[in-house]
């Protein structure tokens, strides 16, 4: 019995240490950033603390746009992609801005630090194919601490749609799959 009293404290005292603290490793290959704030469901701003430039001098708190590759969220303001959206979807520019507002509170609710209204997480940037857009934002797979995805997250909950581009199509089955899923189940978006 106290053994298993000890097993127990021990264990607890584990997850009570590394709560917060990165568990997961990402490769070497991804750049950290710090989420400034939420643009859209599908865009978000970083800054990324150092980065290395001719392997020599440093650049610090560079900050980027990054759109997250392979899902796209309705938009939450007025502009020509809810234009766009709208005449795709046959719903009128109100409710794909609506439909887009609960799309950011979502990614804004995972990007959040607990407890936390304005303050978001460290995440950790995988890029593909091509790193930038023609508009000059980052393209990447955004990853968690825990080592979850967060474009796989807001697709597989119901914000987002499937959005593929190539030559950016690294895990284009997986979100597919899961919009099929989010569909199905009427998650998010989907509910009726």
């Amino acid at each position: 019995m106290k053994v298993k009293i000890l097993f127990f404290l021990c264990f607890l005292a584990i997850i009570t240490l590394s709560e917060g603290k990165e568990v997961w490793k990402p490769p070497k290959e991804f750049v950290k950033a710090k989420v400034l704030r939420v643009i859209d469901g599908d865009t978000v701003v970083v800054s990324i603390p150092e980065v290395k430039f001719n392997n020599r001098k440093k650049l610090k708190n560079l900050r980027f746009t990054v759109r997250l590759i392979g899902i796209d969220t309705p938009e939450s303001r007025p502009n020509r992609r809810s234009k766009i959206q709208s005449e795709h979807t046959k719903k009128d520019i109100k409710t794909i801005i609506q439909l887009g507002k609960k799309a950011k509170e979502f990614t804004q609710s995972v990007l959040r630090k607990k407890g936390k209204k304005r303050l978001f997480r460290t995440v950790f940037l995988e890029f593909d194919v091509q790193p930038q857009d023609r508009y000059g934002r980052l393209l990447a797979y955004v990853w968690l601490p825990d080592g979850k995805m967060l474009n796989e997250i807001i697709i597989c909950s119901g914000y987002a749609y499937p959005l593929t581009i190539p030559p950016n199509v690294k895990y284009k089955d997986r979100f597919l799959k899961c919009f099929r899923e989010a569909r199905e189940k009427q998650r998010g978006l989907w509910k009726k």
